[in-house]
């Protein structure tokens, strides 16, 4: 058996594995998204949620001004203009509040007439980025990669996130991006404090060659704070290749010599000691430190970012301050929601799995081969049907069920 995987690839066969891989790849990435949502009931009773996939509804909220969980996108919007938000945070599903005028929720009638708490940008309306252009553009022929802040969770081409080069863009030799997280140049202004931070949390554009230098070169720098920048190799003049300021205390200091140097767990251990004897890691205090420095540029956060942030009870009370407490939350980031996620995947395919083999274990040889036949058969004609997909429309009954008529019918044909 052959097929393709797409239309610029019409040339290419391939085999029945390869087939169910890319099956099982595009079933992930809508697991990932969804959370492990299964969209059989609305999440308004969860309250605002931490991180959930939200859909805009053009059709009923022409302004943008609303959004509804996967459930209510699939149940009270079928065939209604739906854009794909990804996941939101702190958010309450708003189907069938005042915002939708007489239509009401299915699934969950009796909701509030607003949800005060939510946050609504550009997004709603399917636009992104400074240019406030849509996704897929239809003026584009060949789409560019976008990039999500963290903090207001908009999207960013490249070349309008306020960088003065590409090469300011945090990436390997291979042109890997070496961040995991991205702030935009806008929300910065809050989170300029994370430039006190060594490399360890900031990720920068000579941040692969920061493992080469040495000791002597890292007491040449006399500081944490790395700008963006280019370093050829680990020889390079510190002078020529990297902008430096005042270290914020002589801890930090240490502990940037002791990361460059290979000892991972040096800033992580040192931050949680200062945290738990009351004192503050960067010896400084935020509020203060925060007004003199550049809050003009967008910043690139390295893995794990968060666990080395300082947690003393003035950095707590600063973070409270300006409202950016999901910092210290695990659960908000974007890894911990698609870990949860592929757990609950995990956990649905190992049912179906046993379902599945106690089934087979009661089939007689003919019955196991037919089992079999009509599970690749199903997963083809699902196929056939994600490529002819209008992206910007949900799965609606309807879908589901020419899916399984279409089967009937090839069914009849072999006969």
């Amino acid at each position: 058996m052959s097929d393709t995987f797409d239309d610029d690839e019409a040339d290419q066969t391939i085999s029945i594995k390869d087939y169910l891989d890319h099956v099982e790849n595009r079933e992930l990435e809508a697991d990932l998204v969804l959370g492990g949502d299964e969209g059989k009931e609305c999440t308004y009773n969860k309250g605002y949620m931490k991180r959930q996939a939200i859909f805009s509804c053009l059709t009923c909220t022409p302004d943008g001004n609303a959004g509804v969980c996967t459930a209510c996108s699939l149940s009270c919007h079928e065939g209604h203009e739906i854009v794909e938000l990804w996941t939101k945070r702190n958010f309450r599903c708003d189907c069938g509040n005042s915002k939708f005028g007489t239509a009401y929720c299915k699934l969950f009638p009796g909701k509030d007439v607003e949800n005060p708490e939510n946050s609504y940008n550009h997004n709603f309306k399917g636009l992104y980025c400074t240019c406030s252009r849509p996704y897929p553009d239809p003026n584009i022929e060949e789409q560019q990669e976008m990039t999500q802040c963290i903090v207001c969770e908009d999207w960013f081409h490249e070349e309008h996130m306020g960088l003065l080069s590409a090469d300011q863009l945090p990436r390997d030799e291979e042109g890997e991006p070496l961040f995991e997280d991205f702030i935009c140049q806008g929300c910065s202004v809050v989170f300029s404090f994370l430039s006190l931070y060594p490399p360890a949390v900031r990720a920068t554009a000579n941040q692969h060659n920061l493992e080469n230098m040495t000791e002597d070169k890292v007491e040449q720098s006399s500081s944490p704070l790395v700008s963006a920048g280019t370093v050829e190799n680990g020889s390079s003049s510190l002078a020529n290749s990297l902008v430096v300021s005042e270290p914020a205390s002589t801890t930090v200091e240490k502990v940037f010599a002791e990361e460059a140097n290979g000892n991972d767990g040096c800033l992580k251990s040192c931050i949680e000691s200062a945290s738990s004897s009351g004192k503050c890691f960067l010896g400084v205090d935020l509020s203060e430190a925060a007004d003199g420095l550049d809050k003009s540029n967008p910043l690139f956060l390295s893995k794990n970012w968060r666990e080395v942030l300082c947690r003393c009870e003035q950095c707590a009370n600063y973070y409270a301050l300006k409202k950016i407490n999901f910092l210290l939350d695990a659960e908000d980031s974007i890894a911990e929601y698609e870990k949860m996620a592929t757990e609950k995947r995990n956990e649905k395919l190992q049912q179906a799995e046993d379902v599945e083999q106690s089934l087979l274990n009661n089939l007689d040889h003919v019955g196991k081969i037919e089992f079999l036949s009509g599970i690749a058969d199903l997963k083809n004609e699902i196929h056939t049907f994600m490529d002819t997909l209008d992206p910007s429309k949900p799965v609606t009954p309807a879908d589901v069920q020419q899916i399984f008529e279409n089967l009937t019918k090839k069914r009849r044909r072999m006969l």
